[in-house]
C-alpha cells in the first residue's frame, strides 16, 4: 500500500474508537480479505458422512471397506475417525454434509451436483454375477445368446437395465428396490440370496457392491466385469470423495492425500473385493477376486 494511502486509513482509524479503531487499521494495513473457505471443517477429527448399514462399504461396526479407507485417511491426517451416521437415500446429503454435521463423504460418484468432488480414487464397473459352475459362467457380455430366457436380478432403475431391455432379457428379470432404508431391507444381499436358492440364475450388481459381497459370503460365485459393453448407458464410474461446495482448501488437501498414497488405497479396494478397472471402463486393473 502506497505511504499516502497508510496515512489516510491510519487518519481515518485514529477518528474511531476502542477495538473499532484496531480492527479497521488492522484491515487496512493487511489488504483485501481472503476467504477461508475450510473453516467449517473440523481440525480436530476426520467427520465422516457415512450409511450405518451399507454393507460392505459401511458399517457402524466399522467392517466395511469405506470405514477402512476413512482409518487410512484419518491416520495420514494425524486425526481420530468420527462419524454422523444417516440412512445413504433421499436426504442424505441435505441431513449431513449441508447442515455441517460431517466433512466428507468416502464414496461419491464424479460430478455429482450436490457435493464437491475430489479427484477419483477409483474406477469400477457393473458386474454379472452366476455360480461358478453355471452353464451362464463363460459370458462376458450381455448381448451372448446364452443368456436368453435366464432369469436376471437387477436394481430397478440402474444403468444395467437399459441393457437388458435392448437385449430382450427385461421380461424375465427380477427387480429389487433400489431407494431403501438398508437398516431394515439390503437388496444387494436379497439378490444374491436369492442366486444361491436357484430362484434366479444370474445377478447384475455394482461392482464394489458384488465383489465384496461375493468375496466375503458367497465363494461359489463368479463376479464377471462387464468391461465389454459398447452401447450406452455407460456401465463404469469413477468414484471420488464428496465434500461441501465451495470448500476448495478441503478438496485440495484431499486431492493430495490421494495421490500420495494411491497405492495403499488401492490395496485397500482390491483386499475388499472390489473391481478396478481403467478411467474409460475397458480393461480391467485388479479384479480384487
Amino acid at each position: 500500500m502506497p505511504a499516502w494511502a497508510k496515512s489516510a486509513a491510519l487518519r481515518a482509524a485514529a477518528r474511531l474508537t476502542g477495538s473499532a479503531a484496531l480492527c479497521f487499521s488492522a484491515l487496512m494495513m493487511s489488504g483485501p480479505a481472503t476467504a477461508q473457505t475450510s473453516d467449517l471443517v473440523s481440525q480436530n477429527a476426520l467427520r465422516v458422512c457415512a450409511d450405518p448399514a451399507n454393507y460392505p462399504m459401511s458399517t457402524k461396526e466399522g467392517t466395511g471397506y469405506e470405514n477402512k479407507l476413512a482409518e487410512l485417511i484419518a491416520s495420514k491426517l494425524d486425526l481420530p475417525v468420527q462419524y454422523t451416521w444417516y440412512p445413504q437415500a433421499t436426504g442424505f446429503i441435505r441431513n449431513t454434509l449441508k447442515v455441517k454435521r460431517c466433512d466428507i463423504v468416502m464414496g461419491y460418484a464424479q460430478g455429482h451436483e450436490l457435493v464437491l468432488n475430489t479427484n477419483h480414487y477409483f474406477s469400477s464397473v457393473y458386474t454379472l454375477i452366476v455360480p461358478q459352475d453355471s452353464p451362464l459362467a463363460s459370458v462376458e457380455t450381455l448381448t451372448d445368446d446364452a443368456l436368453k430366457g435366464a432369469r436376471i436380478g437387477i436394481i430397478a432403475g440402474t444403468p444395467p437395465s437399459a441393457h437388458l431391455a435392448r437385449h430382450g432379457l427385461i421380461g424375465k428379470a427380477k427387480p429389487y428396490n433400489l431407494v431403501v432404508d438398508r437398516r431394515h431391507e439390503n437388496p444387494a444381499i436379497n439378490m444374491l440370496d436369492d442366486l444361491k436358492a436357484g430362484d434366479t440364475d444370474a445377478a447384475i450388481l455394482w461392482g464394489p457392491l458384488g465383489g465384496p459381497l461375493v468375496k466375503a459370503d458367497y465363494p461359489d460365485m463368479k463376479v464377471i466385469p462387464l468391461i465389454n459393453e459398447e452401447l450406452p448407458p455407460r456401465l463404469f464410474f469413477r468414484i471420488t470423495m464428496g465434500v461441501r461446495q465451495g470448500e476448495k482448501v478441503w478438496q485440495r488437501e484431499l486431492n493430495s492425500l490421494i495421490r500420495r498414497h494411491q497405492d495403499e488405497i488401492n490395496a485397500l479396494l482390491v483386499e475388499a473385493g472390489v473391481p478396478l478397472v481403467s478411467d474409460m471402463g475397458n480393461e480391467m486393473l485388479e479384479s480384487g477376486q
